[in-house]
């Protein structure tokens, strides 16, 4: 089986001579991390039951109403994903977008004319990702691990970086290390691909039950804050402006 599957998605290189060293270092690799893996599991059907019975179950009547009076559309936005061995899975976040052609192989951009109002709201305060808990319960993700990418996305980064691919080692998550560091959104170029590689490589190398709570502590902590910040945001003040003999000219801030 775990033969199988690494031979599948190719995580490593196949040239001769180096394939049964690498299926080796897989299968070490998993036995070491049997244990942590089983209670991980256990906390994710935890912990994504707790939420969608006591945050989905009034979030998404709320978020839906909203979505419908913004723009017309579903209210989910469902998207095949690469997930654990480079297997497809249907992934769920509230829909950010007007509808259109390009959802599925163009990522959204800063001020891209797509978003709509709630869907910038939702986007920065990272509510858009709620309803993946249902992802976590269905075993399709985790509450933590590297983000799940679109096919397209997927094939373009693999093709830019070598062993891209040994990120899929493990579930997707929710959220990862690379989005506490900062590496979320769109990517723009090399360096923001090879740098969410890097943590998500990281991750999984070091992934630990104390590395899944700094992240999960982390990710609440930012959310709150963006959550927080969008809902009592100041309006700028006005500039103040002066006369100069007869015209009207901008005070320096």
């Amino acid at each position: 089986m775990i033969t199988s599957s690494f031979s599948k998605i190719q995580y490593f290189s196949n040239e001769k001579g180096k394939f049964a060293d690498e299926t080796l270092c897989l299968r070490s690799f998993l036995e070491k991390k049997r244990k942590y893996f089983f209670f991980k599991r256990v906390g994710d059907i935890i912990l994504s039951t707790f939420v969608i019975v006591f945050i989905l179950s009034w979030l998404i009547p709320i978020v839906a109403i909203l979505i419908k009076l913004d723009s017309r559309g579903p209210v989910f936005f469902v998207q095949r994903r690469v997930g654990r061995w480079g297997k497809s899975f249907y992934c769920l976040k509230f829909r950010t977008m007007v509808v259109n052609e390009r959802a599925n192989i163009q990522q959204a951009q800063e001020n891209d004319s797509r978003i709509t109002g709630v869907g910038k709201f939702l986007r920065k305060s990272n509510l858009d990702e709620f309803p993946q808990f249902i992802n976590v319960l269905l075993g399709h993700m985790s509450i933590v691990g590297p983000r799940p990418h679109m096919h397209a996305d997927c094939d373009r980064f693999s093709r830019v970086i070598a062993n891209y691919k040994f990120r899929n080692l493990v579930r997707p998550g929710i959220t990862g290390l690379a989005q506490i560091k900062g590496y979320r959104g769109p990517t723009k170029d090399f360096a923001s691909i090879f740098h969410r590689y890097q943590f998500d490589s990281f991750y999984v190398r070091n992934a630990s039950f104390w590395l899944d709570m700094r992240i999960i502590r982390k990710t609440a902590a930012q959310t709150l804050r963006q959550l927080f910040s969008r809902l009592w945001q100041q309006p700028k003040p006005e500039i103040p402006r002066k006369e100069w003999a007869g015209s009207v000219t901008t005070m320096p801030n």
